[in-house]
């Protein structure tokens, strides 16, 4: 188990803010018992986070090295690069992207800040797929859409079909079957050019985001952690394979696994179900999983 988990990569966008909390790298009960030191020509150090808002002088790329100190001495110590791009990269293109995830998706909230922040006249002009905006309700044409379901996880878009005929609730119903399966010769199956014909006029996506781990993990104990995983890599090799064959030429983003915003939340959330350190060793375990697992993915035009 390692302690400190570091993407290898971190984009910076010229105009916008860019942060890496360090609770959200470094594994500990309380995080004010030490002091993070990062050394990097771009960027402040804050007690809590290093942010770094770039201008257009910062393209480039740029070394960042993390050092956790404890009471004995430094007892963690990582790298990883920053990338600022052109701010008008993709300028005059039409792009169309595909998020899928879990209730953070759902709550449509990072979706509508990159629908926003892609209205800059720099930007490609881009397309949002999806059958929702949130909660089930039906986007507008040129709007924010994705595929977000609270309570899904990795598996649940391989898997859910359920049988709506005597579902009244519109929201029940809405929730009852994964857009992207379909019946054939009476059997379901993995289907995206009938997803694509109905909601992108049969063009498959140009990227694919997949923002999911969440629900996979949070009930794990120590004792089911690692079987967990286990099964978690499976649902994602399999899920990532179905966009692939179907989207040979899409780019697909799959985001690491965000952490709870504390006991508090989670007992409001879960009673006594689980607890806060809990779920963030199991989210610290699945992401480490997750980036040596793409270290080196066949599929190179999979990012994580």
């Amino acid at each position: 188990f390692q302690k400190l988990v570091l993407p290898e990569v971190v984009y910076a966008v010229p105009g916008v803010e860019s942060n890496i909390y360090f609770e959200n790298v470094y594994f500990c009960v309380n995080p004010d018992n030490y002091v993070f030191d990062v050394d990097c020509p771009k960027g402040r150090n804050y007690r809590d986070r290093w942010s770094f808002t770039p201008d257009s002088k910062d393209v480039g790329t740029y070394p960042r090295t993390l050092t956790v100190f404890g009471e004995t001495g430094a007892v963690a110590k990582g790298e990883t690069k920053v990338i600022v791009p052109p701010a008008d990269a993709g300028k005059g293109k039409d792009i169309s992207i595909l998020m899928v995830g879990d209730s953070l998706t759902n709550a449509t909230i990072y979706p509508t800040r990159l629908h926003t922040l892609m209205k800059g006249e720099n930007n490609p002009k881009l397309k949002m797929i999806g059958t929702h905006c949130g909660g089930g309700k039906a986007p507008e044409p040129g709007g924010v859409a994705h595929e977000g379901y609270g309570g899904w996880a990795w598996g649940t878009f391989l898997t859910r079909f359920e049988d709506d005929s005597k579902i009244t609730d519109p929201r029940q119903k809405f929730y009852a079957k994964s857009k992207f399966l379909t019946r054939k010769d009476g059997k379901v199956v993995f289907d995206m050019q009938q997803y694509v014909d109905k909601y992108n006029g049969g063009k498959m996506p140009d990227f694919i985001t997949v923002q999911l781990g969440v629900n996979d993990v949070l009930g794990a104990s120590d004792l089911t952690l690692y079987s967990t995983i286990e099964r978690i890599e499976k649902n994602i090799d399999a899920l990532l394979a179905a966009f692939r064959k179907a989207a040979p030429d899409a780019v697909i983003g799959v985001g690491l696994v965000t952490l709870g915003a504390g006991q508090d939340a989670f007992a409001a959330n879960y009673k006594n179900g689980q607890t806060s350190l809990q779920y963030k060793k199991n989210v610290f375990t699945l992401n480490q999983r997750m980036l040596e697992k793409f270290r080196n993915y066949p599929d190179k035009k999979v990012f994580l």
